[in-house]
């Protein structure tokens, strides 16, 4: 079994204590774990992931629609899939350490899963979808707009830091820039890679991350703040 934190600790950090607690339990436990239990079989979090997609999914549509009125469809369409994105997401839940307390196999926790942005990102939907079935909608939706919708100018700009560091560096400041890889570190199975980004040779900008491309939005990010 996986070497997770206490779920009440979660629930202190969200602000919500479910009154049945096997929908919080489903919400954490990835199908390696349930793969591995030969007798006490445990459900794992897709089915909720996919009800909390939905879920996230709307109220995202309707803060949008609330606080943008400025904005025509398309331009909606194109935040909103930012906001819930794999890489928005995997970004609040490690926010909340979400990653700790997922239940993984064996298998998955050796080769970094607890920290795999495909992972967490689905947790933090499979939690939307737990608390609207324990809670209802307000407190799925509560739970959304203080861990997810909040800072958006902030979130935004992360998701689209490497397409927003290009626009301006060679739309605005016509000149050139780079992404070179720096190096890598930790063992095989949890690599973290270190990518610099230079702009006539100067460097502007350095991240981290568990891939390449996750390291070169850390960069731009950095830059462009």
């Amino acid at each position: 079994m996986s070497n997770t934190l206490d779920e009440t600790l979660l629930e202190e950090r969200i602000g919500y204590k479910f009154k049945d607690r096997s929908l919080l339990s489903r919400a954490l436990t990835h199908s390696s774990f349930t793969n591995e239990q030969k007798i006490n079989k445990h459900e794992d979090y897709e089915r909720l992931e996919f009800l909390g997609d939905a879920v996230l999914e709307l109220v995202t549509s309707e803060t949008l629609y609330r606080e943008h009125p400025e904005m025509k469809e398309g331009q909606l369409t194109k935040l909103r899939a930012s906001m819930v994105c794999e890489q928005a997401l995997a970004y609040c839940a490690k926010a909340l350490n979400l990653g700790s307390f997922i239940k993984l196999g064996k298998g998955e926790e050796a080769c970094g899963g607890r920290n795999r942005e495909s992972i967490t990102s689905d947790v933090m939907e499979a939690l939307i979808g737990a608390m609207f079935l324990d809670g209802g909608m307000e407190v799925a939706k509560n739970h959304i707009e203080t861990f997810i919708l909040n800072d958006l100018e902030e979130k935004v700009l992360f998701v689209d830091s490497k397409s927003s560091l290009q626009e301006l560096i060679q739309g605005v400041l016509h000149r050139e820039f780079e992404y070179e890889f720096v190096g890598e570190k930790g063992p095989e199975h949890d690599k973290i890679f270190e990518v610099k980004i230079l702009m006539d040779g100067e460097e502007i900008g350095r991240g981290e991350g568990r891939t390449k491309k996750a390291a070169q939005q850390a960069a731009a990010y950095e830059a462009l703040l």
